[in-house]
């Protein structure tokens, strides 16, 4: 009898958590029309195997993507990280650093990819010395000091990119593939005047494809229809121009 009533209560006590589990999910403020349920990675589409024989024309560029183009919004802004309904956007420069930061992207010297750097040097490509005045609080003497200031998101003016357009005979298509990432930032003198766009390190963008397709970009024209890093640049939302391609004297 004893276990009979103890069975009684265990199952009582299990519905009564079951009912309010129920009722905090009804009386949750749902925030837009549905609640967002799709988990925020995706597969990233392999690339096509090709084969030097069958690479009929093939030619190497570089490309410049300019923050202020209205087309290219979406990799600059927010400026910060936000919450949106159901993820967290971030520029594009953050979702960079934080990959650095946390292991899953590697950071490297030149565009040849062969120098990678550890994450104290990466993290030194975006910052830059500053010099300031500082008071000295018992002789009262200025004293000139140096210090590395970051980067902020808001100082990315741009992007360059290293990309092959080859023709592929064998599947009779024209195919683009990004090679390297570099982000372009302002450099700016003490007294805070520009000083001229300035380099910082490459990603190699083979391997950027797989962090980026965990990261949401705002689609200006459906908030619906999601679209991640990796979309955004596999399908070439993008607007930019050339500022360099292979040619007879190589200095273009």
């Amino acid at each position: 009898m004893a276990l009979k009533n103890l069975f009684k209560i265990l199952s009582i006590a299990f519905l009564m958590l079951c009912f309010a589990h129920v009722d905090a999910q009804e009386n949750k403020v749902l925030d837009g029309v549905f609640i967002k349920q799709t988990a925020p990675t995706k597969r990233v589409v392999p690339y096509t195997h090709v084969r030097e024989a069958d690479v009929m024309y093939y030619k190497r560029l570089t490309r410049r993507i300019d923050l202020k183009q209205k087309l290219n919004f979406p990799l600059y802004y927010p400026d910060k990280a936000i919450k949106e309904i159901g993820y967290v956007r971030m520029p594009l420069i953050d979702i960079i650093q934080q990959g650095v930061t946390e292991g899953t992207l590697t950071a490297y010297q030149n565009d040849d990819f062969q120098q990678p750097l550890t994450k104290s040097e990466a993290e030194g490509k975006l910052a830059q010395e500053i010099t300031i005045d500082r008071e000295d609080p018992v002789t009262g003497e200025f004293i000139t000091e140096t210090k590395n200031e970051p980067i902020t998101a808001d100082r990315i003016i741009g992007y360059e990119l290293k990309e092959d357009w080859f023709f592929d005979r064998e599947r009779s298509v024209m195919e683009v593939r990004i090679i390297g990432l570099q982000p372009i930032y302002m450099s700016m003198s003490d007294d805070g005047t520009d000083r001229g766009p300035a380099g910082s390190y490459w990603i190699y963008f083979p391997e950027a494809r797989f962090v980026f397709a965990n990261h949401e970009v705002y689609n200006p024209g459906n908030d619906g229809a999601r679209l991640t890093f990796e979309d955004y640049f596999r399908k070439r939302i993008f607007s930019s121009y050339v500022t360099s391609e292979t040619n007879v004297y190589s200095n273009r």
